[in-house]
């Protein structure tokens, strides 16, 4: 009598729970997978967290006052209170020119000896700017908060003599979802994508190539593991380690970085859950695929964390982008969960933004899935 082909055993709880404790008792035995869940994760956060900012603070700026006018110390003033620049006075445009060039200063108010008569009367903008436009992003910040530091002495100048001269529009600016505008709060919850996209593709990534090249396929090739099981097998283990690590950033966000929490922690662990599988999908695709870890570690990280980094949101504003980069983005599962935290994070269940997100990664996680049972095969050949 013949045995039953391993292709036609049906799918069995008791042996898949067999499975998944044997590939445990593996993860949890291999130092390198606890360091990669844990230690790594921490270490990326505060690396992120404390030693990255888009923000620009007291940042120097020189200030030539030509004018004996009252008026042009009392906006020396306003710029002083302002916690971004931090003003000095220079005798001179001369020196100031040199302090910028020896990079001693990154911009220059310049208050001419007109500045009071123009102040009170229908002349030009009495306040010239200077910056140092080598640093383009900072350039833009420190004439931003000049106009801001402007703006609010012109409030503040109309409040205390009413009827002054002041431009007769005075705008007011209010910030949703990020009153304080902290770029942290944007870069600390994108940042546990990436972290779940390191656990997830770097981990599985070297699962079934780890199997490959130790001559172990071969035995769990002649197990009754059906293809179905042997995937999920696979795919418990590391998905209870990336939620943990999900988990773990999560909760460092909220007490140590005091990022705060609007939306609803089932959704995270919903969206969270999908991401997770997609980037565990993509790991084992082309741990598959390879059988070669060296290959599914740099195809891994190349495939997943560099555009998680560089084209997901998580740093730059995908809208900034060249077109053609945009649309390259569509296809980087981090853009939708980092999408979905800032969501959850600063604004809150906004339905309209999740749910989309939330089904790309649904797709993406069921076509990379697809593709690894197609590729397993259950003989060597």
């Amino acid at each position: 009598m013949n045995a039953p082909s391993v292709e036609g055993r049906g799918f069995d709880r008791k042996r898949l729970a067999g499975f998944v404790r044997k590939e445990w008792l593996q993860v949890v035995r291999d130092p390198s997978s606890i360091i990669v869940a844990v230690i790594l994760p921490l270490f990326l956060l505060f690396l992120f967290g404390f030693g990255v900012s888009l923000d620009a603070k007291h940042l120097p700026m020189a200030v030539v006052i030509e004018t004996s006018a009252p008026e042009a110390h009392d906006f020396l003033a306003s710029l002083r209170a302002t916690p971004y620049l931090v003003p000095q006075v220079v005798e001179n445009r001369i020196a100031a020119a040199s302090l910028l060039r020896d990079g001693k200063v990154k911009g220059i108010a310049l208050l001419g000896d007109d500045f009071g008569a123009k102040m009170n009367g229908a002349g030009a903008a009495p306040i010239q700017v200077l910056v140092n436009g080598t640093d383009a992003n900072t350039a833009r910040l420190m004439q931003g908060y000049v106009q801001g530091a402007w703006a609010l002495w012109l409030v503040h100048r109309e409040h205390v003599n009413p009827g002054s001269q002041i431009s007769p529009v005075v705008a007011q600016f209010r910030v949703w979802f990020n009153e304080t505008i902290d770029s942290h709060k944007s870069i600390v919850p994108g940042l546990i994508a990436v972290i779940m996209t390191l656990i997830g593709a770097l981990l599985t990534a070297l699962v079934i190539a780890r199997e490959w090249e130790r001559g172990t396929m071969e035995a769990l090739l002649t197990t009754p593991l059906t293809k179905s099981e042997l995937i999920i097998g696979k795919l418990v283990p590391y998905f209870v380690l990336g939620m943990g690590g999900m988990s773990v950033s999560v909760v460092v966000a909220l007490t140590i970085f005091q990022i705060g929490y609007r939306g609803s922690f089932i959704v995270l662990f919903i969206s969270a859950s999908f991401f997770m599988l997609t980037v565990l999908g993509f790991g084992l695709m082309v741990s598959t695929l390879t059988r070669n870890q060296f290959t599914a570690s740099i195809v891994a990280i190349t495939g997943t964390m560099m555009p998680a980094i560089l084209l997901s949101g998580f740093i730059f504003d995908i809208r900034s982008m060249p077109l053609v980069i945009q649309v390259l983005t569509a296809i980087v599962p981090a853009r939708y969960f980092v999408e979905i935290l800032k969501t959850l994070f600063l604004a809150g269940n906004i339905w309209s933004v999740i749910g989309p997100n939330m089904a790309a990664l649904a797709a993406m996680a069921t076509l990379f899935l697809t593709i690894t049972f197609r590729a397993t095969r259950r003989r060597l050949a």
